[in-house]
């Protein structure tokens, strides 16, 4: 397969351990909300303006693009603070906004800030696309499409030569991989109607992760279905069909999980890179793509599906004895994450010897044994997966360390004082 188009790979980061690993392990881009005015002001961590000359300084060092997320609905009173938001972006340097509210969009486009155009506002055909382009460097589209829509909207593009206000094609931006919302582009009013907690305003209640009974409200009686979370989405993965993601011509590919952790963000950013590689090089094989998906299945996930990218009707759960046929579920049928492996925290870094790739630890909590698969990260230390090769305490070898006691493991990564020490384990 040829790629005749650049591919750009955009990752969450929610705090500065997510930077470390976004830039580590290839993004060409990185997107991150702020304390206020966005999406995920109350499930991520987020960053406050004071971190933005941080965070631009580092990925201007490795030539990654920075994106500020304003993408929530905007009332009067918020206006004054979206304004000031802005002039800081503008300052400080920021590449662009992804927005939805076009009181974001008019002041951003004011200042001669690039902006995205956001999935909340369900942009799903070529007249839409036409409009926002006069106003955007980039639009994110619906998540509802299939890759033929999408093949086809791109073509139009480039017929019509549909510019942005830079005077070069709009670019067209999709999600690849994460969660999914059960919502039309995920503008979901269920967290506002039972807890007054507006999803749209960034304060989703995950309402939809519960359990819920179906009831005939005729009756009253229950109806038996397979599962009782059936308004939770699975996560959208596209690592296996990406080939044909980007042989519609799309520019850049974003993947989900501002709130998730930061090996969450180093293992997809990794592997979409890696995924994205292998098909401008034409070495994207079978069992490179099972090899990526089970590294994807070893972090935070609730389930994997497709999408609607391939046309298929993944709507409904499966409901038991009923001679009603439906498509591929997408629903989830448990709850939390359905990953393989879960990392436990046991300790903390206390010295590096730079000289021997020495590192001190003091274990807090649980024990730490031979051949155990660990990983440290920190604010400024990139991800750092190893297994224990060796334990010494007082320069004695053991095999294995307890809690409240200190040990030397060699590492051949440099490390910092405080960086957190975890150990994966297995999910049961």
């Amino acid at each position: 397969m040829v790629v005749t188009n650049k591919i750009e790979l955009l990752s969450p980061v929610g705090n500065f351990e997510s930077l470390e690993a976004a830039i580590y392990y290839g993004a060409d881009s990185i997107y991150f909300g702020l304390d206020q005015l966005n999406m995920r002001f109350k499930s991520a961590k987020n960053f406050q303006i004071t971190d933005i000359n941080e965070i631009v300084k580092k990925c201007q060092k490795q030539n990654i693009k920075t994106y500020v997320t304003l993408n929530t609905i905007i009332y009067d009173k918020d206006l004054k603070l979206l304004k000031f938001i802005l002039n800081q972006i503008k300052y400080l340097k920021i590449d662009g906004i992804i927005a939805m509210d076009h009181s974001v969009i008019n002041y951003a486009r004011k200042l001669d800030i690039s902006v995205h155009i956001s999935t909340q506002l369900n942009i799903s055909n070529y007249e839409a696309i036409k409009f926002y382009s006069k106003y955007a460097e980039a639009i994110v589209l619906s998540r509802e499409l299939s890759l033929a829509q999408l093949k086809k909207l791109i073509a139009k593009i480039k017929t019509n030569q549909i510019t942005n206000p830079n005077g070069k094609l709009i670019k067209i931006e999709v999600f690849v991989h994460g969660a999914f919302c059960m919502a039309i582009s995920g503008k979901c009013y269920l967290s506002l109607h039972l807890k007054n907690s507006s999803a749209n305003r960034g304060a989703c209640t995950q309402n939809c992760r519960q359990k819920y009974y179906l009831v005939d409200k005729q009756t009253g009686k229950s109806i038996d279905v397979s599962n009782e979370y059936l308004l939770s989405s699975k996560d959208l993965c596209t690592i296996s069909f990406l080939d044909k993601i980007i042989n519609t011509g799309i520019n850049i590919l974003k993947i989900e999980g501002r709130a998730r952790s930061t090996e969450y963000v180093a293992t997809a950013t990794d592997c979409y890179r890696q995924a994205i590689d292998s098909i401008q090089n034409n070495t994207y094989t079978n069992k490179k793509i099972n090899t990526w998906l089970k590294r994807l299945h070893n972090v935070y996930n609730r389930g994997f599906w497709e999408g609607y990218y391939l046309g298929k009707n993944n709507l409904f759960p499966t409901i038991k004895n009923s001679s009603i046929k439906f498509g591929k579920c997408e629903i989830r049928s448990y709850n939390e994450s359905r990953s393989y492996k879960k990392k436990r925290y046991i300790g903390k870094v206390k010295y590096y010897f730079q000289k021997t790739n020495i590192g001190l630890f003091k274990i807090e909590s649980d024990k730490l044994e031979l051949k155990d698969s660990i990983f440290i990260l920190g604010n400024t230390t990139t991800i750092i997966k190893t297994s224990v090769k060796s334990i010494r305490i007082n320069n004695i070898r053991r095999k294995l360390v307890g809690k409240g006691q200190f040990c030397t493991i060699p590492i051949k990564c440099y490390i910092k004082r405080d960086d957190k020490l975890y150990k994966i384990i297995k999910r049961i």
